[in-house]
């Protein structure tokens, strides 16, 4: 292989493994955005005396949020999130039925 082509060959490599790394940053990101948003939310929802229409209503905002740094995930959320919310909003009052 000439010289030429090693550099070809190895600037596309380079490239590639750049844009594979640019991709794994931009998951992460993603992911300390989610945790954030869902920590606010159940900190929110544990220190603040909000009713049922305003804790229902943050979580669905929450929901909003989460949705839309991961598309399609309505499954997840309602399997992980939705109930850590709820327990928080039953913890602070035992006798809300949610």
């Amino acid at each position: 292989m000439n010289f030429a082509r090693r550099h070809v060959y190895w600037l596309t490599r380079a490239s590639e493994e750049m844009t594979d790394y640019r991709k794994v940053i931009s998951e992460e990101a993603k992911v300390r955005t989610l945790r954030r948003i869902v920590d606010e939310c159940a900190e929110q929802l544990g220190e603040n005396d909000l009713d049922e229409a305003e804790a229902l209503s943050l979580i669905e905002a929450t929901r909003k949020k989460v949705l839309g740094l991961f598309p399609g995930k309505e499954e997840q959320f309602e399997l992980i999130y939705r109930p850590r919310f709820l327990r928080i909003i039953k913890e602070k009052n035992p006798s809300n039925k949610m």
